[in-house]
């Protein structure tokens, strides 16, 4: 039984930092495409941030570029995500995700993720 476990949401000023990790239990991750999505208030799911275990290889959305960073552990299982600088238009439940195959420049299309996490949510004023 795969599981995804997020944690590190929380509630922050505009300007400040917040830490998300996720941790998968139930399966190893090999060459797997694993990351973040979210999702705010009437608007549709959009990919964040992404890293291919293993390789390393990462994908950003633009409107985090350059204010975040997404890491492995070295145990592989866990996937952090470090966002710096906050915006309020960065308010989102946030969703990690993972693929059972490697990532790519579609990485943004949900439908390619085959495990979601419950969510965690992020607010910033």
């Amino acid at each position: 039984h795969v599981q995804l476990v997020e944690s590190g949401g929380g509630s922050v000023q505009a300007g400040e930092s917040l830490g998300l990790s996720c941790t998968v239990s139930g399966y190893n991750l090999r060459n797997n495409c694993m990351g973040w999505f979210r999702q705010a208030p009437g608007k549709e799911r959009e990919g964040v941030a992404v890293i291919n275990i293993g390789g390393g290889t990462t994908y950003y959305a633009d409107s985090v570029a350059g204010r975040s960073t997404i890491s492995q552990a070295n145990a592989k299982n866990t996937v952090y995500l470090q966002m710096n600088n906050l915006k309020p238009e960065d308010t989102a439940m946030y969703y990690c995700a993972v693929d059972l195959g490697p990532c790519s420049t579609l990485w943004t299309a949900t439908r390619r993720y085959n495990y979601w996490g419950q969510g965690t949510q992020v607010t910033v004023s």
